[in-house]
């Protein structure tokens, strides 16, 4: 190994492994702006913002049967940012088309894991998709470096905010000084100190006494019968769909799980949930057992500033009542699977487990990931994001969206973002499996009108 090359962790490589033919593990992301980004502007943005990250120079090189992260020799930026014109008039149907194509496609493996495509006339403003390999962090830690490259304010009589003062870590935070509380609260404070525990040798007498618990929840996870073989576990082809909805007030979100005394997240679920039973009432009618979904958990500090990337999550898998027909009874059964899972470990056991597999054989780690992926039928993800409006290089965002990819046999993902006071859902899915993520869409937003009118 040269000094240029870093070896790659064992969580990271797992990630890269899972790499298919069907799924590729590339979080996809889209930004709607007011205005076409001018592009030597915006690429000074990412050498002063995203280059700063050494990963983003560095490409994956195998040695021996391990990975390494290698500065590129050859990297420059223009390999990377890629402009792409619309036909006009082009509207979301068009623009939902082009992200379906590049999420469909996979990055060039002899080069650092991601790119940018600048996307002109899109309504009367543009877009800015972006893909990068999971390898190379988690959602929600790419989600920060991404929205590190906005500003929080548009006057357009500022300085130009690559001149604005400030280090650069505080730059990174300055979009998340208050973050919109719509993440999952599954037991922060439990895994936190599970993090700890692990920095602190000393205490391993208290990961003794845990150990019983952890492995109960090894067992209960291996022990979930495999989710119902309905449309969503159909054979995959590899070709991805993403659409999204209007967004939804927040403030109007926060009112429902008010009245109804859970989270905003519990209702978002439960819309989730609803979208989901009215889709398989269409393409399953002999569907009789509810389905899992598989939500990703931060384990790092909410409030933590992104200065080293790599992966940090688990996952929890959360039943999802597709079966009650009864909005309100579908929010309450949601509300309680919740709260079941705040004194899960989950989120460490199958962090822990990706590490093991990524030490491991490519074979086992395929087929425990497999085996694994069969006991839900799809990925929901929630991110917060800032709260305040943010501009990139000049140009207002509007809207943004991220899916994370789908490992082993799941090929559905739903993502749940906060922006500026609203909340922001689309759906990524193989187009053998959902034919048309408008449908899904649509009736998430008839399912929060269905909860919002019973409270």
């Amino acid at each position: 190994m040269t000094k240029a090359m870093e070896a790659m962790t064992s969580v990271d490589t797992a990630w890269l492994r899972m790499d298919q033919d069907t799924n590729h593990m590339m979080i996809t992301g889209v930004l709607i702006l007011d205005q076409p980004l001018e592009p030597s502007r915006f690429k000074t943005l990412l050498e002063n913002r995203l280059l700063c990250f050494d990963r983003f120079r560095q490409k994956v090189v195998e040695q021996d049967g391990k990975f390494y992260w290698e500065t590129d020799s050859n990297f420059h930026l223009d390999n990377h940012v890629h402009r792409i014109g619309l036909p006009y008039p082009a509207g979301q149907t068009e623009l939902q088309d082009l992200v379906s194509d590049l999420a469909s496609e996979l990055l060039d493996v002899h080069r650092p894991l991601w790119q940018f495509h600048l996307v002109d006339r899109y309504e009367d403003g543009a877009a800015l998709v972006c893909r990068i390999h999971h390898c190379i962090a988690d959602g929600l830690a790419l989600v920060k470096v991404i929205m590190s490259l906005a500003d929080e304010t548009w006057n357009p009589h500022e300085a130009d905010p690559q001149a604005q003062e400030g280090s650069l870590l505080e730059r990174l935070s300055r979009p998340f000084r208050q973050i919109a509380q719509v993440g999952t609260n599954l037991g922060h404070t439990v895994i936190n100190e599970g993090m700890a525990l692990a920095r602190h040798p000393e205490k391993i007498l208290h990961w003794a006494e845990e150990a019983e618990h952890i492995a109960r929840e090894l067992v209960h996870i291996g022990l979930l019968p495999r989710d119902p073989g309905t449309r969503l576990h159909a054979p995959m082809t590899g070709r991805k769909r993403v659409a999204w909805a209007q967004p939804l007030d927040l403030g109007a979100v926060k009112e429902v799980a008010h009245r109804l005394e859970g989270t905003v997240n519990d209702v978002l679920m439960a819309c989730a949930t609803g979208a989901l039973r009215r889709y398989l009432a269409e393409t399953d009618a002999d569907l009789k057992s509810d389905i899992h979904v598989a939500v990703p958990f931060s384990l790092r500090p909410r409030d933590q500033m992104i200065t080293q990337l790599g992966n940090q999550f688990g996952l929890v898998v959360v039943l999802l009542p597709i079966q009650e027909d009864d909005a309100l009874e579908r929010f309450h059964k949601v509300r309680k699977a919740m709260r079941d899972l705040k004194e899960s470990v989950q989120p460490m056991v199958t962090f822990g487990l990706l590490g093991l597999l990524g030490r491991g054989p490519a074979a086992v780690e395929k087929f425990a990931l497999d085996t694994l992926s069969d006991k839900a039928s799809l990925v929901m993800t929630n991110v917060p994001g800032p709260e305040s409006p943010l501009r990139i290089a000049g140009a207002r965002l509007l809207q943004p969206l991220v899916w994370v990819p789908q490992s082993g046999h799941l090929g559905v993902g739903f993502s749940v973002l906060s922006y500026a006071g609203s909340v922001q859902f689309g759906v990524i899915a193989d187009s053998q499996r959902v034919g048309d993520p408008n449908q899904l869409t649509r009736y998430f937003e008839e399912s929060f009108v269905e909860i919002q009118g019973m409270v």
